[in-house]
């Protein structure tokens, strides 16, 4: 059964290249569940900016019948996983069916709709196997993104990069370049290769995007379980060698996508200089350049504070940013019983929690921590959110230890549901945005960009997107770097050092004493924050940069 499928939007003449973006996650509204983090949100607001941009590009994603997981308590407030099936009545059937081969089996497959005008995004797919015609085990690709099955997580791979590849041959839309955003997707490639016959002809129409130099984002897997899953679309595994440049038993995922493309990008130009750091040793490997992460200005900057900012109405500007942090104490107040004040200096670190973005690092030094948190001439609230990969137990120890201390201070407070709607929340409450990954380790780390859309203050370590931002003293407070030679408990010592000194000596006394400086702070943020880390310039980027180089 054919869909009749064509852009509803007239295409701007500099982005009529048709380009389709394959992602294993989007960010694109609270009610729709199918992301994880920060490929997620960079991912939603990309889509976003290529619908206002009318660029011709569509999405392709899988639809997660369980999403990433619901962050709930148990009964002692500590943190549980829930997977509780999702219903979509905005996504259109499209009554496509084809198949992809997995495991040696044949997977039926189906795909739904986002019309752009739901959620003012490009034109996206999403696919599913949820399908009678399948067996359970075939069922269950689509449940969980980033199941931590290694042989589920290689089937969505299938699906999404076969599968994709295939949907747009039902729907008769060819693509003249195929985004692999992350690696995740990366069966495409073979795909693409049996299809063009040379690694030459289908390079051309083949970019990659590496979001993380961490080495759990960069997966490797066993050369025969990867052949026997039917990862290589049927290729032998001499002519899979051959293209990818494999010499050992395992393929790196990310170093293969690297030798297919035609080009590839970081997503900051820190994590340029990282990935060629980490990759370009290997001579076969395509060339990087980079096109720093941005966010959605439409979707998340607040409106108010920026009515105030251009109209030049401090008072205003104040007076919204404190209706702001009454919202998010609200949020505060029925999960953690406390009651914040609006007029108290407000500290907030909200990301994906996972070891090296370092949640607890304010509690590295307790005595200091105590000291600061009992300050009674600054005084200071600070608030924890995150997600962690529901089987990373480390991270899920880490908020869990935060939680049973936030029993302790009546000024610190830790939220689950760490989404779409709770991050906003989060950005416009926040007087200062806490940012501290180990250096090196942070590709892009998006979150401070939307916090200061939203009226709040960068306070981070000069890593990902920050060192092309960051003024120190003038739109954020930079803490100064160790030395990353060190080991990494006393990078954690040192940098937790130069924090409370920072905060004790430098961002609360100008936050109490000197209301004009931090305010004049606050909206330098805000006014640079844009056009450079809108998702508009990168959109734009991708064409010029990747997709018509």
């Amino acid at each position: 059964m054919s869909f009749p499928f064509s852009h509803r939007y007239a295409f701007d003449d500099s982005f009529k290249k048709p380009v389709a973006y394959f992602c294993m996650e989007f960010a694109i509204h609270q009610s729709f569940k199918i992301y994880s983090g920060g490929l997620g949100f960079l991912a939603g607001s990309h889509m976003r900016s290529a619908y206002d941009l009318k660029q011709n590009m569509v999405g392709v994603g899988i639809l997660w019948k369980y999403g990433y997981y619901d962050q709930v308590r148990k009964a002692d407030q500590t943190m549980d996983v829930l997977f509780q099936e999702k219903v979509y009545g905005f996504l259109q059937e499209t009554g496509i069916r084809f198949s992809i081969k997995v495991n040696g089996h044949p997977v039926w497959v189906t795909a739904y709709y986002l019309a752009p005008e739901i959620f003012q995004t490009a034109p996206m797919f999403f696919l599913s196997t949820d399908l009678p015609e399948n067996d359970y085990l075939a069922r269950t690709i689509c449940h969980r993104l980033y199941d931590a099955n290694p042989e589920a997580r290689l089937a969505a791979a299938i699906l999404l990069g076969e599968g994709g590849a295939k949907l747009f041959e039902q729907l008769d839309w060819k693509p003249e370049t195929y985004h692999l955003n992350e690696s995740h997707a990366l069966p495409l490639a073979f795909y693409l290769y049996s299809q063009y016959g040379s690694l030459e002809a289908f390079k051309r129409h083949l970019v990659f995007t590496n979001h993380t130099p961490e080495s759990a984002g960069n997966e490797q897997s066993d050369m025969r379980l990867l052949g026997k899953m039917g990862f290589f679309n049927d290729l032998s595994e001499e002519t899979v060698r051959k293209i990818t440049g494999t010499t050992t038993d395992t393929l790196n995922h990310t170093l293969a996508a690297l030798r297919l493309a035609g080009i590839a990008n970081g997503v900051s130009e820190q994590h340029r200089l990282t990935m060629c750091k980490m990759w370009q040793p290997d001579k076969e490997t395509c060339g990087i350049r980079a096109i720093t992460n941005a966010q959605h200005f439409g979707y998340w900057a607040d409106k108010p504070m920026y009515d105030a900012l251009l109209d030049n109405d401090d008072e205003a500007l104040a007076a919204r940013k404190l209706a702001c942090k009454r919202a998010l104490f609200e949020e505060v107040a029925d999960q953690n019983g406390e009651l914040y004040d609006e007029h108290v200096f407000t500290l907030v670190f909200a990301k994906r929690f996972a070891g090296y973005k370092r949640a607890e690092l304010l509690m590295q030094d307790m005595d200091r921590f105590r000291k600061l948190l009992g300050n009674k001439r600054y005084p200071i609230q600070v608030i924890w959110a995150g997600k962690p990969y529901p089987m990373d137990y480390a991270a899920i120890g880490s908020f869990d230890r935060i939680v049973h201390l936030c029993k302790s201070f009546s000024n610190c407070a830790i939220l689950v549901g760490y989404e779409l709607k709770l991050s906003k929340l989060l950005k416009g409450g926040a007087d200062g945005w806490l940012n501290v990954p180990r250096l090196r380790h942070e590709a892009s780390g998006t979150s401070g960009m939307t916090a200061a859309m939203n009226g709040a203050v960068n306070i981070g370590l000069p890593d990902g997107w920050f060192p092309e931002f960051a003024r120190d003293h003038q739109n954020s407070f930079v803490i100064p770097p160790c030395d990353t030679c060190l080991h990494d408990h006393e990078q954690d010592d040192r940098d937790a050092h130069s924090l409370y000194t920072l905060l004790e000596e430098t961002v609360l006394p100008m936050f109490y004493n000197d209301r004009p400086s931090w305010l004049q702070l606050m909206k330098q943020g805000m006014r640079d924050v844009v056009p450079q880390f809108d998702s508009a310039r990168m959109a734009r980027e991708y064409y010029e940069k990747l997709y018509l180089a």
